[in-house]
């Protein structure tokens, strides 16, 4: 699994296909703010990858990343019902969704740390055999994104969220500063160290794994 950590990461898009896109969006938003549970479904079919995506980069687990694309939508719903924010401001409803989604993997982290005692107690499953060549797939995806996430760790809380949205999930600076509240010259600030910083990083944990 490679990390691209370049200059250019606002994602190429044409003018017309990018502005289509957030009339979706604002459309489907404007929706949700009167209840419109319809409108929720639509937002999952355009988002539901790119939340599972971030979920993985995050947990390094797909079962999780399930996980946190069921919570995400159903707290965004129930953040609609019970205090709608306002108009639609970005680019898109994908920065907010995956904002919604990090706190997401933080409760189920949290959860999953009290649970872990005794999960470990229970036996493994033998998987089926037609299965197998997708599990053993899965399980090395999951042993590099391991990797990935305590380089990852080791990065500043601001600068690891700017790293998720921009390089990870393909949000430009400018949706990255919607999403975060902060100015466009701070996400490219926060990119800049973060290129500095992260393949050192990435290196360290790959020679300590072959110590270990």
């Amino acid at each position: 699994m490679n990390i691209i950590l370049s200059d250019d990461t606002e994602p190429s898009m044409a003018t017309a296909s990018a502005g289509e896109g957030s009339a979706i969006d604002r459309e489907l938003w404007d929706r949700l703010r009167v209840g419109d549970h319809f409108a929720l479904g639509e937002l999952f079919d355009r988002y539901a990858d790119d939340v599972r995506a971030f979920a993985f980069r995050r947990t390094a687990s797909w079962s999780t990343a399930d996980d946190v694309v069921q919570a995400t939508f159903l707290s965004t719903w129930r953040r609609f019902q019970r205090n709608p924010p306002g108009p639609l401001t970005g680019a898109s409803a994908r920065g907010w969704l995956l904002i919604v989604a990090g706190n997401e993997c933080r409760t189920l982290a949290r959860a999953a740390s009290r649970l872990r005692g005794l999960v470990d107690r229970l036996p493994d499953p033998a998987p089926d055999d037609d299965h197998a060549p997708d599990v053993a797939r899965r399980l090395d995806d999951e042993r590099r994104m391991s990797a990935i996430r305590r380089a990852v760790a080791k990065l500043p809380r601001h600068e690891r969220e700017t790293l998720e949205l921009v390089v990870w999930s393909g949000l430009t600076t400018a949706e990255a500063a919607e999403a975060l509240g902060v100015p466009v010259g701070t996400v490219k600030a926060r990119l800049h160290r973060t290129r500095r910083r992260f393949p050192d990083l990435l290196t360290r944990v790959a020679l300590n794994e072959e110590l270990s």
